[in-house]
C-alpha cells in the first residue's frame, strides 16, 4: 500500500502577508534576549538580516578606511565605523563607514537618520550581490547622497552619486589608486593607495 503525499504548493508574495518588525520591536528583542547582544545582525525593510561572519581582509579594510577617513575629515564630520543608522521605521542597517553631520552629542541620544549623513562605505568581501542588490536601493530611497562600495576581492571601488528614487543616476567604478573627495565634503580627499 503506497501513501500518496500531499502537493506542496509554493506560496508567491502575493498570496502571503508579510509582517515585518519594526525598529522598535527589534530593540525590545534585543532587551529581553530573544535577539544575543553578540549576534551580528541588521534590520532591513522589517526583516531581520544575519550578517556574514568578519574575515581578516574585510575588518583590515574597515580599519585602514577608519584611519584614512579620521586623518582626514577634521572637524568637518563625524566618522562611525559598523554603527546604526536609522534609516524609517522598518530600516536599520550597520554600513561599515558612515560619515555624518557634527553634532555635538555625538548621537549618543539618537543614532543618525538618513538626513545625517554624508558618505557611506560599504566593504565587501562575500556581501558585493547583498551590497549591490539590497543596500545601495535602499540608500538611494531613503536619500542617502553617496554611497561607495569597496570590492575587495576585485579590488574594484563602485561609486554612487545623486540618488533617486531606487538607484542612483550617477554610478562609477575605479580600479586603480586614485585620490577622491566625498561629494558633500569636497575638500576631504581620500588617497586610495593601497586598497585598489
Amino acid at each position: 500500500m503506497s501513501i500518496e503525499k500531499p502537493l506542496m504548493h509554493a506560496i508567491t508574495d502575493s498570496t502571503v502577508t508579510r509582517h515585518r518588525i519594526s525598529v522598535d520591536d527589534y530593540y525590545r528583542m534585543g532587551e529581553v534576549g530573544i535577539l544575543r547582544q553578540d549576534t551580528r545582525l541588521e534590520l532591513i525593510e522589517g526583516d531581520i538580516i544575519d550578517m556574514a561572519p568578519i574575515g581578516s581582509v574585510h575588518a583590515g579594510t574597515v580599519k585602514r578606511l577608519a584611519k584614512l577617513f579620521m586623518n582626514t575629515v577634521g572637524n568637518s564630520s563625524i566618522v562611525s565605523v559598523q554603527d546604526p543608522v536609522r534609516l524609517d521605521a522598518y530600516s536599520e542597517p550597520q554600513p561599515d563607514i558612515a560619515l555624518l553631520r557634527p553634532r555635538e552629542d555625538y548621537y549618543r541620544d539618537a543614532h543618525p537618520q538618513s538626513g545625517d549623513v554624508l558618505l557611506i562605505v560599504e566593504v565587501a568581501e562575500t556581501s558585493l550581490a547583498y551590497d549591490q542588490g539590497t543596500k545601495v536601493p535602499l540608500y538611494a530611497r531613503h536619500g542617502i547622497p553617496e554611497v561607495w562600495v569597496l570590492d575587495v576581492r576585485s579590488n574594484q571601488l563602485h561609486i554612487y552619486r545623486q540618488p533617486e528614487q531606487d538607484s542612483y543616476e550617477v554610478i562609477e567604478t575605479l580600479v586603480q589608486a586614485a585620490i577622491i573627495a566625498p561629494t558633500r565634503l569636497p575638500k576631504v580627499a581620500i588617497n586610495l593607495a593601497g586598497l585598489l
